[in-house]
């Protein structure tokens, strides 16, 4: 293995237990003042209509982090070019939700930096464990 390929994979679980995170942030904690804070949130009575958004983001989230741990698993296990495949799916939708959040809200950049960077080396670095 290639020390970008080890990098990848390393870079990959980062962005998985991050979207974990971001699963506890949004669908668990959502409602606590810091927590809401986070998000821009201010107000309690502001925050009730968006807990049901902020809680299908978390699960989004996890379901992301989730693809990207059994793709790794697999690719670990023998099923390379599967497991790879399913991993980079995940890791794709990872970066392309962060530049989403850096193109629409430019005040939360440093936040889809930390979404996203992981993801992009994640997914640069385990597409070169695949054989040519």
């Amino acid at each position: 293995m290639t020390p970008f390929g080890t990098a990848g994979l390393v870079a990959a679980v980062l962005a998985a237990a991050l979207h974990v995170g971001f699963f506890a942030l949004e669908s668990l904690a959502f409602s606590r003042p810091r927590v809401r804070r986070m998000f821009g949130v201010r107000a309690e009575d502001d925050s009730r209509p968006l807990r049901l958004f902020a809680a299908n983001q978390g699960v989004y989230n996890l379901a992301l982090a989730i693809a990207v741990i059994i793709g790794i698993a697999l690719a670990w296990s023998g099923e390379l070019a599967l497991g790879i495949g399913i991993a980079a799916c995940a890791l794709a939708v990872m970066v392309v939700a962060a530049l989403a959040l850096a193109i629409s809200a430019p005040r939360l950049r440093a936040g889809s930096l930390v979404q996203g960077a992981p993801a992009l080396v994640g997914l640069a670095g385990i597409l070169t464990l695949l054989p040519a």
